[in-house]
């Protein structure tokens, strides 16, 4: 099984606790998430709700193609204003673990995302991977990027 890790980071010029109330809250994930994936939580949570270890989210997107599909992610770890850890228990990978990591720095927050992933069936997950998935995931990060620099200014 091959595993794949990707790290993005980005400084942000608003207060750890600015930055956590805002990344924990799982409807955020729609805000900054390019809308050709079309993604949508479907879990019932309310704009309040905040992340806890064992919270389980459901998803829909639509990763290529406009074909939609069912994700969910289970939170496993939650240290307050420090990071959490999402892992999927159903969706499109074989595996992901995806680390969000929080840092007060002079004039913000440091925000480092881990994501390790597996692709399915083999060599022909490897070659989709290659051809498409890595190059997807860096512009769902870029897109990111932007739409958080956007919302909150960059240092």
């Amino acid at each position: 099984m091959q595993a794949y890790h990707l790290k993005f980071n980005q400084n942000i010029p608003i207060s750890l606790s600015a930055a956590w109330d805002f990344f924990s809250s799982p409807l955020n994930l729609q805000k900054i998430t390019p809308p050709e994936m079309a993604f949508k939580v479907t879990s019932g949570l309310k704009a309040e709700d905040k992340m806890y270890a064992g919270m389980i989210i459901t998803y829909k997107v639509s990763p290529m193609l406009g074909i939609k599909m069912d994700w969910m992610t289970e939170i496993t770890h939650v240290e307050h204003e420090q990071y959490f850890i999402d892992e999927q228990r159903f969706g499109p990978y074989q595996f992901w673990h995806h680390q969000h990591h929080f840092k007060e720095i002079p004039g913000g927050v440091e925000m480092n995302d881990i994501l390790t992933y597996g692709m399915p069936v083999g060599i022909i997950g490897r070659a989709v991977n290659k051809i498409y998935v890595a190059n997807k995931i860096q512009q769902i990060f870029n897109y990111r990027t932007k739409k958080v620099i956007e919302l909150f200014g960059s240092i």
